[in-house]
């Protein structure tokens, strides 16, 4: 394994410990204020602290409008995965939130096939619906029952779509990527995805009531804005381009054990044991992908 894709696997593991964060964090904002402006100040904010530092190092020309399309198009798969969590995150558990997520791999895998003809080797194969399994285990609480009733509750089925725009947006960053730095990529998805929650959110913020906001909201947009969108955008756009999108997004499966562990930090009760099984299938998946060779282009 040569030093990028180390370097890539351990800034994946630095991302995944962050996003795992953005869970708790975004359920104990998420009632403080609307959850299409509070997307919109947290993409906006992350922008403007990225915006210097991308000047400084590349410039900041205009792009033009066909580059300014292609990450518009990035940039709306986040805002759809984004803006439903925190929807989301408002009528499920901050469990089901983060195991709901582990089936972006599978997600991603899909979409990787379609737009980029990627092909999984034969472990990949056993380990995504080894981790799909251990996901739904944890959602349905070994309820075979519910399982075949579908019992998901609204929540869960918000985030579900949410997770269906996040595994898009890995493959259409690999598609649409034209060599530029990434440092670039990151700040105009950031501005674009800020463009798209101004245009949703335009007959929102003069409803909004500022001055009552708690405090503890604008701390935690700003915890969010910084490191898990600013840090977390630019390090899975640095490591799609190295390891692909798969193997990516694979390190999702960490993502339950990570928040019970948080939780477990914060003096949270132990999620019950009839979860157990199904996270140790979620840890089981992860090992074995990263043990796999990076995906191959059939083109």
């Amino acid at each position: 394994m040569n030093k990028s894709v180390m370097r890539a696997h351990g800034l994946m593991l630095l991302a995944t410990v962050l996003i795992a964060t953005s869970f708790p964090v975004g359920a104990a904002i998420t009632h403080g204020l609307d959850s299409v402006v509070l997307t919109l100040l947290r993409f906006s904010l992350a922008a403007l602290v990225f915006a210097p530092i991308v000047a400084w190092r590349y410039g900041l020309p205009w792009i033009g409008w066909r580059d300014l399309a292609r990450y518009s198009v990035i940039s709306a798969c986040l805002v759809g995965f984004f803006w439903g969590m925190f929807v989301a995150l408002r009528l499920t558990s901050v469990l089901n939130t983060a195991t709901i997520f582990t089936l972006t791999p599978a997600i991603t895998a899909a979409v990787s096939a379609v737009l980029l003809r990627e092909r999984l080797g034969p472990a990949a194969r056993v380990a995504l619906p080894v981790g799909m399994v251990g996901a739904l285990w944890v959602i349905f609480r070994g309820d075979m029952g519910a399982l075949l009733a579908m019992d998901l509750g609204q929540g869960d089925a918000i985030f579900l779509a949410a997770c269906i725009a996040m595994g898009c947006y890995s493959p259409l960053l690999k598609l649409l990527h034209r060599g530029e730095p990434m440092a670039r990529v990151t700040f105009w998805t950031l501005v674009t995805g800020a463009g798209w929650l101004f245009l949703l959110s335009a007959g929102r913020l003069g409803a909004v009531g500022w001055p009552t906001v708690p405090v503890a909201v604008y701390g935690g947009i700003a915890y969010l804005a910084v490191f898990t969108t600013l840090i977390t955008f630019f390090i899975f756009q640095t490591s799609v381009a190295v390891i692909g999108p798969t193997r990516v997004m694979s390190y999702t499966y960490l993502n339950p054990v990570l928040v019970v562990l948080i939780g477990i930090g914060f003096g949270e009760p132990l999620p019950a044991l009839t979860t157990y099984p199904g996270l140790v299938l979620i840890v089981g998946a992860t090992v074995i992908l990263q043990r796999t060779q990076a995906p191959v282009n059939a083109r």
